[in-house]
């Protein structure tokens, strides 16, 4: 894993030169601080799928170019086979695969997600995130605790969820186990 983070953020880093950005630029852009922003770049902290996201954002790439250093090239469909999806893991315990990783110009990021159960997350407050564009949680197995600003709701198997994920919003799994959902996050558009 640490081999991992050390090659992604070296594509970061590769990217941001390029691009000509500042280490402040990319920190204001990706809401961290820039002490944090640097040490992500260095590869000494771990990466939220948040800063990833906001990320390829501002390089204007695909997130997998980040994540793999590869281009996808698919532009007609993509098959993705049960538990084939390229592997995220990021934030604690919680386990991305990418569903359409090989697929081009998307318009939408798919992921497979399975949250784990901490019983101490249960009574904490739930630790929010913004970005721009939409989501669609779809839960297939287990409850999910959504945080939505100041708004907690509980989905289980079969319930869904659509927002504006420009507004604070988190998750955590609840009910004793895991949650499995499918989570499709919506780049931003003309959404007038």
């Amino acid at each position: 894993m640490e081999t991992q983070i050390f090659e992604i953020a070296e594509r970061i880093k590769t990217l941001r030169d390029i691009m000509g950005f500042s280490v402040e630029q990319m920190a204001e852009g990706t809401g961290v601080t820039a002490e944090e922003y640097a040490d992500m770049e260095a590869g000494k902290s771990d990466f939220s799928f948040t800063f990833l996201y906001k990320c390829a954002e501002m390089f204007g790439v695909d997130i997998v170019e980040i994540l793999t250093g590869d281009r996808p090239k698919l532009s007609f469909y993509s098959i993705t086979r049960s538990g084939k999806g390229l592997p995220i893991k990021r934030r604690k315990g919680f386990n991305y695969q990418h569903m359409a990783s090989r697929f081009r110009s998307k318009v939408a990021e798919p992921f497979l997600v399975t949250a784990p159960y901490f019983e101490e997350e249960q009574t904490a407050p739930i630790k929010l995130s913004t970005h721009e564009g939409q989501e669609f949680d779809y839960i297939i197995s287990g409850s999910l605790k959504v945080a939505m600003e100041d708004h907690i709701e509980v989905l289980h198997e079969g319930d869904a969820i659509y927002y504006d994920s420009g507004h604070g919003h988190g998750m955590i799994a609840t009910g004793g186990k895991e949650c499995v959902f499918l989570a499709v996050v919506l780049k931003k558009g003309d959404q007038e």
